[in-house]
């Protein structure tokens, strides 16, 4: 039987943009339609719809329409406090860090306070649902992802029906837990901007820094098919000749950093897999009873952003809340600077986040025969 996987990458207020492809692809199933993935799996912003999916997996397309409105009723201050002296308190804080060997007393460093992130997600997430929805058949698992500090190990917490066990390879770890808000925002703890989260012993940070292989937790949970909605959107600039360069800004420089952690490993990894399946492919076709082990072809379908978010949050910054955005302004969050890439992942404001879940159903219209091929189960 076929098993489908989706993957929800990482990126901030960028995630806004799954919900607009999401919202598409329900679409395209019945009215009352049940979730159509076996596994769900996700990084940042991205675990944040992958378990409010599966909470909801009942009905897919009821479930799309509640990720949806928890987005489209965002502000900045539903995810972290962006008042001046809130950001004066954190700057504060990690400068004090450095008489006390760069570690935080009282709680984690961070630049931002998230606690009502916290809050939101304790009020707009069932999680208790989550194994009501594995038991009734309507999902296999549901993992969210996450980085060890101490480890150093990426860390896929998931949790799905008892005969599927935990794993353990270089670097990567599968853990079955019951999944709650401290992993939520241990997976979207961005280094320095949100604080760790601490889980048992150890304290976990953002999924996407040592994510090497994005599209692993999904194949280890049984996934055959896998559905990866990206949240790159950053076409590659062409400058004219007669144009001046000035050195990075600090945005700049942040957003290039953010880039490589959220959007680098996985379009590595669809790369890779690619290759795989080529490989496999030509094995079957030159020596069709050759055992290749656990190697396996695995069916892709990955829908990126047709658009440049960097453009599209340069001309939404002036939404951010006063003090925030003097900080962009100041870091070069601007045209001018060059870090709207920096700002696309803070970004939590309705503007933004509505013109990204308009271009994310577009882009997954556009697509929508490959999503129907997605979708039919293979021929017998």
């Amino acid at each position: 039987m076929t098993k489908r996987g989706l993957v929800l990458s990482g990126g901030g207020a960028r995630g806004a943009y799954q919900v607009g492809v999401l919202k598409a692809i329900s679409e395209m199933h019945e009215k009352h339609a049940h979730n159509p993935f076996s596994v769900i799996t996700g990084t940042s912003a991205g675990a944040l719809n992958a378990v409010a999916l599966a909470a909801s997996a009942n009905n897919f397309r009821l479930a799309v329409r509640k990720v949806e409105r928890l987005w489209t009723n965002l502000h900045v201050h539903n995810i972290y406090k962006a008042g001046a002296l809130d950001l004066l308190y954190g700057m504060g804080r990690i400068g004090l860090s450095l008489f006390n060997s760069g570690v935080g007393r009282s709680r984690p460093l961070a630049l931002l306070d998230n606690s009502p992130l916290r809050e939101l997600l304790q009020g707009s997430i069932q999680f208790r649902n989550i194994q009501r929805r594995i038991d009734a058949g309507y999902l296999d698992a549901v993992a969210v992802s996450a980085t060890g500090y101490t480890s150093g190990e990426s860390v896929a917490f998931f949790q799905g029906r008892e005969d599927i066990e935990g794993w353990h390879r270089h670097r990567r770890r599968g853990l079955k837990a019951e999944l709650g808000v401290e992993h939520l925002l241990a997976s979207s703890a961005i280094p320095m901007i949100f604080p760790p989260e601490k889980l048992s012993r150890e304290y976990f940070g953002d999924g996407a820094l040592r994510q090497l292989a994005p599209m692993s937790p999904a194949l280890r949970l049984g996934a055959d098919r896998i559905l990866v909605i990206g949240v790159s959107g950053n076409a590659r600039k062409i400058l004219p000749r007669e144009t001046t360069v000035h050195s990075p800004s600090m945005a700049n420089l942040v957003g290039h950093l953010f880039n490589s952690a959220f959007i680098d490993s996985l379009e590595h990894d669809l790369d890779i897999m690619r290759r795989f399946n080529d490989l496999i492919g030509m094995v079957h076709n030159d020596a069709p009873f050759t055992s290749l082990g656990e190697l396996r072809l695995v069916n892709l379908l990955a829908i990126y952003p047709s658009i440049e978010f960097d453009a599209v949050a340069e001309k939404h910054v002036k939404d951010l809340p006063r003090a925030m955005r003097r900080i962009m302004s100041r870091m070069g969050a601007t045209e001018e600077g060059g870090g709207g890439s920096f700002a696309s992942y803070l970004l939590f404001e309705p503007k933004f986040i509505q013109e990204l879940i308009g271009h994310g159903y577009r882009d997954a219209m556009a697509q929508r025969d490959a999503i129907h091929d997605f979708f039919l189960e293979e021929e017998i």
